[in-house]
C-alpha cells in the first residue's frame, strides 16, 4: 500500500470513528427524558446512592426537571431536538472531507474550532445554568476528545497535501533576462 494510500485510509478511519461519535452523542438527545428515568433505573440497581450520593442528586434534580418541562412544558424539549438535529448536520458535513480530504480540511479545522469553544461554554454557562463544576468538566472533556481524532485527522491530511504537491513536476524554468 502506498504512502498516500494509507494516509487516506486512516483519514476516512479517523472521520467515520468521528462521525459516528457525532451522531451517536446527537440522536440521544431526543430522547432525554426516557433516557433519564432508564439511566437512574441503572444507577440504583448498581447501588450509586449509596457510593456516588453527589452523582444521584444530580440525576434525580435533571430528571425531575426533565419530568416537569415534559409535563408541563413540552415545547422546551424541542430545544434538544434542535440540538440533536444540529449534530446529525454538523456529522454531514464531515462527507466532504472524507471525499476529498485536501481541498475540504477546513471542515476538519472548523470542527477543531468547535471542539475548543465547548471548553469556554462550559465554563461560562455551566455556573450561569447552576451545572456543578464535575459535570462542566464531564462536558469540556467532550471538546478534548472530539478534538483528537480530528487533530490526527488535519496531520494527515497536512501530510497527504505536501506528498501530492511533492508528486507534481516542476514547471518549465522561465528563461533568464
Amino acid at each position: 500500500m502506498s504512502e498516500r494510500a494509507a494516509l487516506l485510509k486512516g483519514i476516512r478511519v479517523w472521520l467515520v470513528f468521528f462521525v459516528v461519535c457525532l451522531v451517536l452523542s446527537g440522536v440521544t438527545a431526543f430522547p432525554l427524558v426516557h433516557e433519564l428515568r432508564w439511566t437512574e433505573e441503572v444507577l440504583r440497581s448498581l447501588g450509586a446512592p449509596d457510593h456516588l450520593p453527589g452523582l444521584m442528586e444530580w440525576i434525580e434534580r435533571v430528571r425531575d426537571g426533565l419530568d416537569t418541562a415534559d409535563a408541563d412544558h413540552p415545547f422546551l424539549l424541542y430545544g434538544t431536538d434542535w440540538l440533536a438535529f444540529a449534530h446529525l448536520v454538523i456529522a454531514v458535513a464531515f462527507l466532504g472531507p472524507y471525499r476529498d480530504p485536501v481541498r475540504n480540511v477546513w471542515v476538519v479545522e472548523f470542527g477543531l474550532i468547535a471542539c475548543a469553544g465547548v471548553v469556554p461554554l462550559a465554563l461560562i454557562c455551566g455556573p450561569i445554568r447552576g451545572i456543578p463544576f464535575w459535570w462542566s468538566v464531564i462536558d469540556m472533556a467532550f471538546g478534548v476528545f472530539g478534538a483528537v481524532p480530528l487533530y490526527v485527522v488535519r496531520k494527515k491530511i497536512k501530510r497527504l497535501e505536501a506528498l501530492a504537491e511533492a508528486a507534481v513536476p516542476a514547471g518549465p524554468a522561465a528563461p533568464a533576462p
